[in-house]
């Protein structure tokens, strides 16, 4: 059997638990993120994904310490 997968780009968030003591906080909204766009009837693999959210993890990143990249797979 064969599988065609499609390529996609996604967010790649490091977060350092030692260097950001809300982790667990951050995640959680990270993830509520990604629900919010699926109740949209969208997923991460939607080839807008990053564009359409980039600001809020931006947002985030304000209030939290982490990194992230784009990378494509």
């Amino acid at each position: 059997m064969k599988a065609r997968i499609p390529k996609h780009r996604e967010f790649v968030i490091s977060l350092d638990e030692k260097e950001e003591p809300r982790h667990q906080e951050c995640w959680d909204k990270l993830n509520q993120i990604v629900k919010e766009y699926q109740k949209q009837g969208k997923s991460v693999y939607t080839e807008t994904f990053i564009e359409d959210n980039e600001d809020k993890v931006k947002a985030l990143q304000q209030e939290y310490k982490f990194t992230y990249t784009i990378e494509e797979r």
